[in-house]
């Protein structure tokens, strides 16, 4: 894709529509974590990125074998497909997130596929029950559309950086909880335990590692932008050369930001993005004493 191709994705145009979005992605990936088994770090429960959109690995349950769920962002559509051949859709427009929810569990019945989900979203303020939450109900089909394109985008610039590495790391995928795109690399080593943290944060960050991701701004950071990090963070980090100009550390967050629109209305936005990417990671594996000659290519 090229620079001129990158669609703008100012947070207030479409809040209302990615706070709805979210909660329905939860819903999916919770049926996703019901129905496939624990893979390290929870891999598992991610969804990925395909040409229509985000979906589901492949997912198991007795009445209809193998079956995956995917948001299709071109035709507007959440798209059950089942081994048995069986096919269903539920079209995607302003509704509640109680409606939706109920409508997938609707189809799930038609199926016969059981999926016991906890009704509660996570990682986010004030949550409401899927069941209950009548209050999230936009969708706009422009900023769904352009989420998509940067998602296609940063997907293949994401595949290109994950290829330079030899030693473990995650897919390319996104994570429905925090809705953010990571890629993550590992050095081998156990991480130290973290004081307090749950059976989730001991799984995600039970070794050493450095992620990078994409993420449509919350919080602190009130626009879409890049991020890297580094899991536990080694001395020096705050203060390391990265790159390009437009890069910076958040003291708040503990994370090196890169606005996405610097890597939009960059000359190379690839060449940008893999800038940012390569020396952040290269800042926090030297600062980390990581065996780099044995992790890469």
């Amino acid at each position: 894709m090229s620079k001129k191709s990158l669609p703008e994705l100012p947070l207030a145009g479409w809040q209302d529509t990615l706070k709805t979005f979210h909660m329905w992605s939860q819903i999916v990936g919770k049926i996703a974590l019901a129905k496939t088994p624990l893979i390290n770090h929870y891999w598992n429960a991610t969804l990925r990125v395909t040409p229509r959109g985000l979906t589901t690995l492949p997912l198991a349950d007795a009445s209809v074998g193998s079956f995956s769920i995917e948001f299709d962002l071109v035709a507007h559509q959440l798209v059950i497909k089942c081994e048995n051949g069986e096919t269903r859709s539920i079209e995607l427009y302003p509704r509640t997130v109680s409606d939706f929810y109920n409508a997938v569990m609707a189809v799930l019945g038609e199926l016969k596929i059981e999926a016991d989900i906890w009704t509660m979203p996570v990682e986010v303020e004030d949550p409401i029950r899927f069941t209950e939450d009548t209050i999230h109900s936009s969708y706009d089909p422009e900023y769904i559309e352009r989420f998509r394109e940067i998602l296609i985008w940063t997907n293949g610039v994401f595949r290109e950086f994950r290829s330079r590495f030899v030693g473990k790391s995650s897919p390319v995928h996104f994570f429905w909880g925090s809705f953010d795109m990571a890629v993550t690399r590992f050095n081998g080593e156990r991480a130290p335990e973290r004081d307090g943290a749950d059976s989730i944060t001991r799984e995600a960050y039970s070794h050493k590692c450095i992620s990078h991701g994409f993420w449509c701004g919350s919080g602190a950071i009130q626009e879409p932008a890049f991020y890297a990090y580094a899991a536990p963070e080694p001395d020096g980090c705050k203060v390391a050369q990265i790159s390009p100009p437009e890069s910076y550390y958040h003291l708040d967050l503990s994370e090196f930001i890169l606005p996405y629109e610097a890597v939009r209305n960059s000359a190379s936005p690839e060449g940008t993005l893999l800038d940012f990417l390569q020396s952040t990671y290269s800042a926090a594996a030297d600062l980390g004493s990581w065996d780099r000659g044995q992790l890469e290519r």
